[in-house]
Order: C-alpha cells, then structure tokens, then sequence
C-alpha cells in the first residue's frame, strides 16, 4: 500500500510541475499591463514639472507621445477577457490529476495482477517451460552447475535424474559431486553404489560394495545397503550370508515399507534351491536393478531371459573396455556358467587371464576365484 501512496505523489507531483507556470503566466500578465505602466508616467511627469526638473514645453510634448501611446494600448487591450481561459486551463488541470489516474486503474485491474508477487526479471527469463523435454531441462541444470560446480543441492537434485535417464556414469559424477560439496550421508553413499551397479548391469562390483558398506557405517540400519550387500553376497554365491543379511533386514522392517515384497523375493530365491522368485535371475546370475526387476515380474521367461542376457552382455562391453576389474571378471564368467553358455564362459575366462596378465595380484585373485568356481586356475 506505501508504494501506491507513493506513486500517486509522484504522478501528482508530475502534473503541477506541468501546468503551475501556465497559471501563475497568465496571473503575471493581467496585473502588468501597458496602461498601468502609461499611467504612472504621466503622474512622473507632473511630479517634474512641480519640483521644476523640466521645462513646460517638455512636459507637454511628453505627455503628447505617452498619451498616444496609452491610446494605443487601450485599443489593444479591449479583447474580451481572459477568463474562460484560466477556467479551461483549471478544467484540464483538474482533469489530468483525477482523470488520468483513474483512467490507468481502471486499465490495470482487469488486464494486469495487482495481486503477483515479485518475480526477478533474470530468474523470469530462466523459468523451466512445462512444454520442454526433460533432456532440455537437464541440460540447463548442467550448464548451471558448470558455472556453480560447488552447488551441492544442485548436484542432489540432477544426479536421481540422470539414474532415471540411464546415464550412470554421470549420475555416479554427480553423487560423488554432491558428497564432495554437501557432505557424506548414507542415502547419498548408498545411491552412489546403486548407480555403480546399475551402470555394470546391475553387478554389484567392488567399487559399489565399497560405497554400501561405507553407507552401512554411516546408518548401520541403511535398508538399500543391506538390500545391495546381500545381493553382492548372492552373486558371490554365497546365499546363506545373503539370506542371513535379508532375514536381519526383514526383522526391523516396518510392516507397511514398500521395499519388504522386494526383500522377501530375494530371500525365498536364496532359500529354495532352484526356485527363483518370478522376475529374478537364476542364483549366480547378475541380478536385476530394483526397477528392472518389478518390470521383470510381468515378463514371459522368453523376455526376462532377453533382459537379463542384455545385463550380461553389457558387463562383458565394459570388462573390455576395463579389464581391472577381477570380481567383475568374475561375475562374468559365473553368469555365462548359470546361462549354459560354457564357450563364452570359456571365452570370458581367458579375455580375463589376458586382461590381468601383467598383475600378480590380480591374476592370483582371478585364479583363486575360477576355483571357487570349479575351473582350473
């Protein structure tokens, strides 16, 4: 309300610096006419004559010529009366200091929002436009952070994005983004594994084990790092610690929490030899992400084995591009194992040997693990 009061004076103030002068104008020149000033001359001559500063012929021939010329400038003044212009000139005054208010107002209700809050003129140029892609929007929060690299809010926020866009390698730069500026917490931890997982086919490799049990450390009660470390456990083979992790998960679980149908699939698949729950892949196998597996539940086998023989093949692409990763190497050739494809387990195992060749430590642990297996070291 104080910035209309506001206005309005300045609005008012606009219009009398206009239109005072033309008043005070016209006032100057009706009180100063040439008459008045004939007028007093004359009685300056008489006022001479009397103290004897001039002459009688002077004086005559003087009052001769300002007589003239105050007959002259009666006839000049005997136009009619300025009057009615002093009046139009108040109507118009009067006019443009209500009318042209009021006018405006009535203008602005209807077609303007009196009632919107203050919206800054670079933050309304940068408002996200519903209509616009979502790979549009990301990119805009991207080319934001490039220029604010330390906005940790702003690197939370994109990094569940991209996991849900299928670019895990960027949502795993961006977690780590968000940790290194926002501080470590377990649900940051344990969404950074997830990414890691998800971007070796849903493998829990090493590098993600790591990220789930910092996770645990941090919240020893953490359910999707106990979930993950249970299904690394399974993939390792080693489904009694698998279903041992579960069952303790599933005892402190609330009744009504929405991941509980998802922990109770995986601890019957580890439970029952031979019978995986529907959607799951067969013990050894590379296990589903979580939206991968709710999706594999309405799947025939004939498009649950595609998906999951897809994960493999992705594992294998990036076991070639690198090849460091011994557990990966691993999992591998245990899936292949599980699929009844021994060729291309056959295959992976030596690509593997190759890999790691020039590492001793490495190729110890490869060896040690194709045992575990039952292959020849």
């Amino acid at each position: 309300m104080t910035l209309w009061f506001v206005f309005a004076l300045m609005t008012a103030a606009a219009i009398f610096a206009v239109l005072l002068p033309l008043g005070v104008g016209s006032r100057a020149q009706t009180g100063g006419s040439e008459t008045t000033v004939y007028k007093d001359q004359l009685a300056e001559i008489d006022r001479d004559v009397a103290a004897g500063l001039i002459g009688a012929s002077e004086a005559d021939a003087a009052r001769v010529e300002i007589s003239r010329r105050l007959l002259a400038a009666a006839d000049q003044t005997r136009d009619p009366p300025v009057q009615s212009n002093t009046r139009l000139r108040r109507s118009a005054a009067l006019l443009s200091l209500v009318g042209l208010p009021v006018l405006a107002v009535a203008v602005y209700l209807p077609l303007g929002s009196p009632r919107l809050g203050d919206f800054p003129l670079a933050q309304r140029a940068r408002a996200p436009d519903a209509t616009q892609p979502l790979d549009a929007l990301v990119a805009k929060v991207e080319q934001h952070l490039e220029q604010n690299p330390t906005d940790a809010r702003g690197w939370t926020v994109l990094a569940p994005v991209l996991a849900r866009l299928g670019r895990f390698d960027d949502a795993a730069r961006a977690y780590r983004n968000a940790i290194a500026y926002g501080g470590e917490t377990a649900d940051r931890r344990a969404d950074l594994g997830e990414v890691i997982a998800a971007a070796a086919g849903g493998v829990v490799t090493a590098e993600a084990k790591g990220e789930f049990e910092h996770a645990q450390a941090l919240q020893a009660d953490d359910p999707k790092a106990s979930y993950f470390l249970g299904l690394a456990a399974e993939q390792d083979g080693r489904n009694a610690d698998a279903a041992s992790i579960w069952r303790a998960l599933l005892s402190k679980a609330p009744q009504n929490a929405p991941w509980r149908p998802l922990i109770e699939a995986a601890l019957t698949r580890v439970s029952v030899p031979g019978a995986p729950a529907p959607g799951a892949p067969a013990p050894g196998a590379p296990a589903l992400p979580d939206g991968a597996m709710a999706a594999a539940k309405d799947m025939s086998d004939s498009d649950r084995g595609t998906m999951i023989r897809g994960m493999v093949e992705r594992l294998a692409t990036r076991l070639k591009q690198n090849g460091d990763d011994v557990e990966g190497w691993l999992r591998l050739v245990r899936a292949y194992m599980v699929m009844g494809d021994r060729d291309k387990a056959q295959g992976a195992l030596s690509d593997a040997r190759q890999a790691v060749a020039n590492d001793v430590e490495r190729l110890r642990q490869l060896n040690e693990g194709l045992k575990k297996l039952g292959l020849d070291g």
